[in-house]
C-alpha cells in the first residue's frame, strides 16, 4: 500500500538548494517585486489623479496593475520571509490559501488581458461607436465577471485539494503550485488532473484565442491607413499589450498545457519565474514607456509637490 497521510505542513524547497545561488536569487526576486509594486502602484495613482485619463482603456490598466501587485503578492513575500529567517516550511492551511488566491489573481488577469483587447479592438475598428458601446456598465462587467469566475474556479481547485492525502510534503517550488502539490498527492488525481485542463483551457486558450482574434481585424484596420505616422500611432496603444500577452500566456501555456512526460523542475520553475516575477514587474514600464499619456501622467505624479491637490 502507499504510504498515504495528511500532512500538517509542507517544506517549500525553494528555487535552489545551492546556498550562493538562493543568495542570488533572493537579491533578484527583491528587486523584481519591490519594482513591480512600486511601478504599478504609481500606475494606478496616475491613473486615479489624472482627470484625462478617466477612459476604459486607463480603467483596465489600472485593474491589471492592482491584480499584477496582488498576484505577486501571494508568492513573493513568503518566499523572501522564508530566505530570511531561514525557514522553509509553510502550514497546510496557509499553503492551501496560497493555491486559493494564486490561481484566482491568475485566472483573473488572463481574464482581464482579453478585454483589454476587445477594448482595443473597439477603439480602433469602431471608433465612432466605442464610447456608446464601453458604457460605465459594461466596463464595470468586464472586470467584475473575472473577478467573480476566477474565484469560483480556485475555490473548486482548494477542495478538492484539501481532500487529497500526500507521500511527502517535499514540494520541489517556491510556492504551493497546483500542479507541484498534485505530483506529490497518494491519492487518485484524476479529477484533479482534468479539471486543471477542463477549467484552466477556458481561461488561458479562450482568452488568448479572444486576444488574437481582436487583434487580426486591429491589424488589418491599421494597414489601410494611409500614412506611416497615423499607421504607428494606431498601433502603439496595442504593441504594449502584445509584449504582455505573449509574455503572460506563453510561459503559462509551457507550464500548465503540455504533456507532462516535457515537464522538468528547473524549466516549470524557470517558465514559473517569468509570469510571476518578471511580467508583472515588466507591465508598468512596457506600458508606462509606449504610452504618452501615461508616461505624461507618471511625470506630473513624480514631479508634483502635492499630487493630490485637486485642479481649481
Amino acid at each position: 500500500m502507499d504510504n498515504q497521510t495528511q500532512v500538517s505542513e509542507f517544506i517549500l524547497l525553494g528555487l535552489s538548494q545551492q546556498p550562493l545561488q538562493r543568495q542570488v536569487f533572493f537579491s533578484l526576486s527583491c528587486i523584481l517585486y519591490l519594482s513591480g509594486c512600486l511601478g504599478n502602484l504609481l500606475t494606478i495613482l496616475a491613473i486615479i489623479l489624472d482627470p484625462h485619463l478617466h477612459s476604459p482603456m486607463y480603467f483596465f490598466l489600472s485593474n491589471l496593475s492592482l491584480l499584477d501587485i496582488c498576484f505577486t503578492s501571494t508568492t513573493i513575500p513568503k518566499m523572501l520571509v522564508n530566505h530570511l529567517c531561514g525557514l522553509t516550511t509553510i502550514s497546510f492551511s496557509a499553503c492551501l490559501a496560497q493555491m486559493y488566491f494564486f490561481i484566482t489573481f491568475g485566472a483573473a488577469d488572463s481574464m482581464l488581458l482579453s478585454a483589454m483587447a476587445y477594448d482595443r479592438y473597439l477603439a480602433i475598428c469602431s471608433p465612432l461607436h466605442y464610447m456608446t458601446i464601453m458604457s460605465v456598465l459594461r466596463c464595470t462587467l468586464l472586470v467584475v465577471i473575472p473577478w467573480i469566475s476566477a474565484n469560483l474556479i480556485s475555490m473548486v481547485h482548494a477542495i478538492l485539494m484539501s481532500h487529497l492525502s500526500f507521500c511527502t510534503n517535499r514540494i520541489p517550488h517556491f510556492f504551493c503550485d497546483i500542479n507541484a502539490l498534485i505530483k506529490l498527492s497518494c491519492s487518485d488525481t484524476q479529477v484533479n488532473e482534468m479539471l486543471v485542463l477542463v477549467l484552466g483551457g477556458p481561461v488561458v486558450l479562450i482568452s488568448f484565442v479572444c486576444i488574437m482574434a481582436s487583434y487580426t481585424p486591429i491589424a488589418v484596420t491599421v494597414w489601410k491607413v494611409p500614412s506611416v505616422q497615423g499607421r504607428w500611432k494606431a498601433f502603439s496603444t496595442c504593441g504594449s499589450h502584445l509584449c504582455v500577452v505573449c509574455l503572460f500566456y506563453g510561459t503559462i501555456i509551457g507550464v500548465y498545457f503540455n504533456p507532462a512526460s516535457t515537464h522538468t523542475t528547473q524549466r516549470d520553475m524557470a517558465a514559473t519565474v517569468m509570469y510571476t516575477m518578471v511580467t508583472p514587474m515588466l507591465n508598468p514600464f512596457i506600458y508606462g514607456l509606449r504610452n504618452r499619456d501615461l508616461k505624461g501622467a507618471l511625470q506630473k505624479l513624480l514631479l508634483s509637490k502635492n499630487p493630490f491637490a485637486q485642479p481649481l
